[in-house]
């Protein structure tokens, strides 16, 4: 990315369950939570699915931090599986006043374009929705992340709310 590129941030969100535009799930396409929590599962998805869109925030931390991270109760991630290869991951955390947040949100570099997307995606929407007193689940995106990303949160019912200029 060149440095005079502006970056666009979206911040989008959902307030109802029944505002889900669900798409199906496609064959062979297996999620699961990681119910057992373990960090270093957490930062190898994180690294998998991000590294073609230079997650990097993260890259940094030390294990301990990775660890006070990714095994909060507040904290819980979900893998798409194909064939037995990790397609995807989505970790959801649980914020004050029943606001559930997609932290992370992505298909492993193999399967992008295979239509696993709007899936997880619903996936992700549905299982946020059936955590607790959950009144809106929200999630950002930017103009860095996959061109299809923003369509895919828009095409399941979520609206942007809010736009940063950087």
């Amino acid at each position: 990315m060149s440095h005079n590129e502006q970056v666009t941030t979206y911040y989008l969100e959902m307030t109802a369950p029944d505002q889900l535009c669900g798409k199906p799930k496609p064959e062979g396409l297996d999620v699961t939570e990681a119910e057992l929590k373990e960090f270093r599962f957490n930062r190898y998805l994180y690294q998998l699915v991000g590294e073609p869109w230079q997650w990097t925030d993260k890259l940094t931390l030390s294990d301990t931090e990775w660890q006070s991270y990714a095994e909060r109760d507040e904290l819980r991630t979900w893998v798409a599986y194909h064939r037995g290869a990790i397609a995807g991951y989505y970790e959801l955390e649980h914020q004050t006043g029943g606001d559930v947040e997609i932290a992370y949100f992505g298909l492993a570099p193999k399967f992008v374009g295979m239509g696993f997307g709007g899936y997880l995606l619903t996936h992700a929407l549905q299982s946020a929705w059936g955590w607790g007193d959950t009144r809106r689940v929200w999630v950002h995106t930017c103009t860095q992340d996959h061109p299809g990303a923003l369509n895919n949160y828009r095409a399941r019912g979520m609206n942007v709310y809010r736009t940063e200029q950087e």
